[in-house]
């Protein structure tokens, strides 16, 4: 196969998937994962995808669920500044709820440290988390999605309907002050929904590519969040919106 035709039919796939590993790609086409790599630096160059180091994704559509192996390794810098700024807000004796995103991952990997009731609904965190002395890990079991490595369903839902909590951070697939926060997994949203109900203080935690979209379903509206940690820099329309929302915002700051 000619490397244009691959390049073009990546493309295709990528735009069709939403997101793609390199090792599925080098399956896929028989050829070395350096190949793929370099067929994905310039699909970025051209401007029809962003590539991490495990793959490459498009922000577009309502229904845009990226594959959890490739948000894995996108914008860690932001995901890192992000887990610190919250650490900073989480006090010893907090009982606090992680959702299935990376970024709660990140957060899960700072807290270590703390005297803390962590409840979850992620495998990765409870595997993160599972032999930390000081941490009371509470497992949120159910129906288990392999995709994102996530419990859901009516069993998880009514586990954590039994809890209160000082504080859920919650990510999402989007922000916007038209729609609200909004998602793009049906059942890992209502999760969501229950933890922000459930709790004294909701922080949605957004890197910067989250600001300025619409996803499949909402989560909630801003009135009923707390707070945005976030490295994204808002303009004058965004911070006039938080103030209008009574949100509070903190700016988590890269390095780069």
């Amino acid at each position: 196969m000619l490397a244009v035709t691959r390049k073009n039919k990546i493309n295709d796939i990528i735009q069709d998937k939403k997101s793609v590993t390199v090792l599925e790609l080098a399956d896929m086409f028989d050829v070395t994962e350096e190949t793929i790599r370099r067929d994905l630096r310039l699909l970025e160059k051209e401007g029809l995808c962003m590539r991490t180091y495990g793959g490459a994704f498009i922000q577009d559509g309502v229904e845009n669920n990226i594959d959890l192996n490739v948000r894995k390794v996108a914008y860690v810098d932001s995901k890192s500044s992000i887990a610190l700024e919250c650490k900073k807000i989480i006090h010893n004796g907090d009982t606090i709820f992680l959702d299935p995103s990376t970024t709660a991952l990140f957060i899960a990997r700072v807290i270590k440290d703390m005297r803390l009731t962590v409840l979850t609904n992620s495998i990765l965190i409870i595997s993160e988390l599972c032999d930390i002395p000081n941490i009371h890990l509470i497992a949120v079991g159910g129906n288990y999605s392999i995709e994102n490595k996530a419990f859901y369903g009516l069993t998880t839902a009514q586990f954590l309907n039994q809890y209160y909590l000082d504080k859920s951070f919650i990510s999402c697939r989007t922000l916007s002050m038209e729609h609200g926060i909004t998602d793009s997994v049906e059942s890992l949203c209502q999760i969501r929904q229950i933890a922000v109900h459930r709790s004294q203080k909701t922080y949605i935690v957004a890197d910067h590519s989250k600001f300025n979209g619409t996803s499949f379903i909402k989560i909630c509206s801003f009135d009923v969040v707390d707070g945005i940690i976030s490295d994204f820099i808002p303009n004058k329309a965004w911070n006039d919106f938080f103030k209008n929302n009574n949100v509070e915002y903190l700016y988590a700051p890269t390095n780069k």
